[in-house]
């Protein structure tokens, strides 16, 4: 899993806020996201667990199981949970890649509610970037370009049509929610700025 350590971090700790776990809990759920994001091993999972248990973000305690070794099991704080926060409030880099984006998503989908409309618009906003580069893209290809690269292109078209219509439509899901009166308060007030 090529990413940022900062982002491993916080997305260990998102991961946290749903429940304790251990680092085998961890690994075994990012392996079910392999495909998505990549799977990172022991080797990063354990140090990050070490520098957020050094840092105060959170707790470990050691699990005692009959006929096996005991594990542990590791719990975020209130300061991590503020920290998490304040991450979540931050936001993405404009060019980040769909893994960045799947990785913040637990995060934010567990805090705030304005926050993940927030983060499910930019991201579209952002495919609808690339989505009009590719655009951009074949308008300006001659006749004799390779079938790798019209594939490549043509792939890369789908995928953001597909992510699009996800978008919208969870968008559109969020919008009805009880809730959705507060976030749209929030962003008229933002505007309003």
């Amino acid at each position: 899993m090529a990413t940022s350590n900062e982002s491993f971090r916080y997305f260990t700790l998102g991961l946290l806020a749903h429940q304790p776990m251990s680092g085998y809990d961890i690994r075994r759920f990012l392996k079910s996201l392999e495909w998505l994001i990549g799977s990172p091993s022991f080797g990063v999972i354990y140090p990050a667990l070490h520098a957020l248990l050094e840092d105060g973000l959170v707790t470990m305690e050691v699990a005692s199981r009959p006929d096996k070794p005991p594990r542990k099991i590791y719990s975020i704080t209130e300061a991590g949970k503020q920290a998490l926060l304040e991450w979540v409030d931050q936001p993405p880099a404009s060019n980040a890649n769909l893994k960045a984006f799947i990785m913040r998503l637990i995060p934010v989908g567990s805090s705030a509610h304005a926050g993940l409309i927030v983060h499910l618009q930019q991201r579209r906003a952002q495919v609808l970037a690339h989505q009009a580069d590719l655009e951009r893209i074949i308008t300006d290809w001659a006749e004799g370009v390779d079938w790798g690269q019209r594939l490549a292109v043509d792939y890369g078209l789908a995928v953001a049509s597909a992510e699009l219509a996800w978008l919208d439509k969870v968008l559109v899901r969020l919008s009805t929610e009880p809730w959705a009166e507060e976030v749209i308060e929030i962003e008229r007030s933002v505007d309003m700025v």
